[in-house]
């Protein structure tokens, strides 16, 4: 693991977006994501690990996606269009995605749909793969060639609601989690809902008759991430209200069992940071803690009041608003707070921040934090990392969620950030329809294609160029 670099690496989002041919946002990145990287992630890039971005973003002639001179990309899937392996029109909302290898050097994706009753187009599934008739999220499972061309596009998981993202476990199954808490009986669903569901990629027949993960926990869940060594699962909840969400760990009755053994229950717990009820308020990255504690939630179905408003003693859990991004990579799970604003209830002010969690040694590191620019703090042009992932070649890649344009952020090994795509669809904001973040960005196990998601319209992008420039 490269060693942690205290000092502040910092480029103003102005700098950055003038470099890429836009204009006039205004953030800061501070720290540098070095502890992020390891040398076995370079195995996709031949040992190169490019400390730069890839240059200015050319403009896309159709309209639809701006990328660095050399990168092209492909549409694979989007939504409206009938489904390939028939059924339906391919449903809305794109957001979550994992890769799997598949046979004969195919790829296979599971897509999350964060649908809720209002979505345009709702995941067509049939009455089998239905958890609720009354839901309108789930799971599409894409097969692609070689080329990334689409051989198969068919539903493996209906009737859940908001599916938002997830994650992959070691035995290769998708985790699709429900960023929704809605009893039976309202919004139109017949169940609750607010679980964790099993998907597999490779026989979509073991997907028939969904059973929601209740051990898991019952919360406006985002993401996870499995412990390989061990099968712990890690959660992160996205909750909207105070006192916002927490980060949880399952230990299961079976740890590393395969597809369905979650299914055999375990223990769910919440983190307390002894000393800190809210990670906002810690604000310089290297800041590390240890003692973490682990307190056992004690309804986790909710069924009188949330997981995160639950009595645990005098010292309480640790909260973080908006808990979004999880995943293990290093020896450690990774989870993203995408920002905290103290006028919702946040001790203080943050535009996003990264934490690095070591069950090992038991300690919890806040590696990032990106920070507004103090000379137009009220810019809301850029407002946080939302999904993201660890690139083969070094760094991060990180999914824009605000107003205004959406970009796919770059950030190198050296805490560099860049811009390295821009969604050209639209220009929307959480309350218009034309809402146009990116999500579920993921790379191919060889670190040759890049895929990530347009939320709205429904867009999945396969994206190949020069990587190692």
């Amino acid at each position: 693991m490269t060693p942690f670099d205290d000092s502040p690496a910092t480029l103003s989002r102005r700098e950055l977006l003038t470099r890429a041919g836009a204009a006039g946002v205004a953030v800061t990145f501070a720290g540098t994501v070095g502890a992020l990287v390891s040398a076995d992630m370079a195995v996709g890039a031949a040992g190169v690990v490019p400390r730069a971005g890839y240059g200015p973003l050319v403009p896309d002639p159709a309209g639809l996606l701006d990328l660095p001179r050399g990168f092209r990309y492909r549409v694979v899937s989007r939504e409206g269009e009938p489904l390939k392996s028939g059924g339906g029109a391919v449903p809305s909302r794109f957001d979550g995605m994992g890769y799997f290898r598949g046979r004969g050097g195919r790829g296979v994706l599971v897509r999350n749909h964060e649908n809720s009753p209002t979505a345009r187009n709702p995941v067509p599934a049939p009455r089998e793969y239905k958890y609720d008739p009354g839901g309108f999220g789930g799971t599409t499972t894409l097969v692609l060639d070689a080329g990334n061309g689409l051989i198969e596009e068919r539903v493996s998981l209906g009737g859940t609601a908001v599916n938002c993202a997830g994650g992959i476990t070691p035995w290769q199954t998708w985790l699709s989690c429900e960023e929704n808490e809605s009893r039976a009986g309202t919004n139109g669903y017949e169940k609750d809902h607010g679980f964790i569901f099993e998907v597999d990629p490779f026989h979509n027949t073991a997907n028939a008759t969904p059973t929601p993960l209740t051990a898991m926990g019952r919360f406006q869940h985002e993401a996870i991430c499995v412990d390989p060594r061990t099968g712990i699962v890690y959660e992160t909840e996205d909750a909207f209200a105070f006192p916002f969400g927490c980060f949880y760990r399952f230990r299961p009755n079976r740890p590393l069992g395969g597809y369905g053994s979650l299914r055999a229950g375990g223990l769910l717990q919440a983190m307390r940071v002894p000393g800190v009820a809210d990670l906002s308020a810690v604000q310089e990255p290297g800041t590390e803690f240890g003692g973490i504690e682990w307190v056992t939630v004690p309804d986790p179905l909710a069924t009188s009041e949330p997981t995160r408003e639950q009595d645990y003693g005098p010292a309480g859990i640790t909260h973080a608003q908006k808990l979004e991004g999880c995943y293990w990579g290093n020896g450690a799970a990774y989870f993203v707070s995408s920002y905290s604003r103290a006028d919702e209830g946040s001790t203080v002010d943050h535009d996003g921040q990264v934490w690095r969690y070591d069950p090992v040694r038991n300690r919890l590191r806040l590696e990032v934090v990106f920070t507004r620019d103090s000379e137009t703090p009220d810019d809301k042009l850029y407002q946080a990392p939302d999904n993201i992932c660890l690139s083969p070649y070094g760094g991060l890649m990180i999914c824009e969620d605000g107003d205004g344009e959406q970009h796919l952020l770059g950030v190198t090994a050296d805490g560099d950030p860049f811009v390295f795509a821009r969604n050209r669809q639209n220009v929307g904001t959480a309350d218009d329809p034309s809402y146009g973040e990116f999500a579920g960005v993921v790379f191919d196990d060889r670190g040759r294609t890049l895929y990530v998601n347009c939320y709205n319209p429904g867009t999945t992008f396969a994206i190949t160029g020069p990587w190692h420039r």
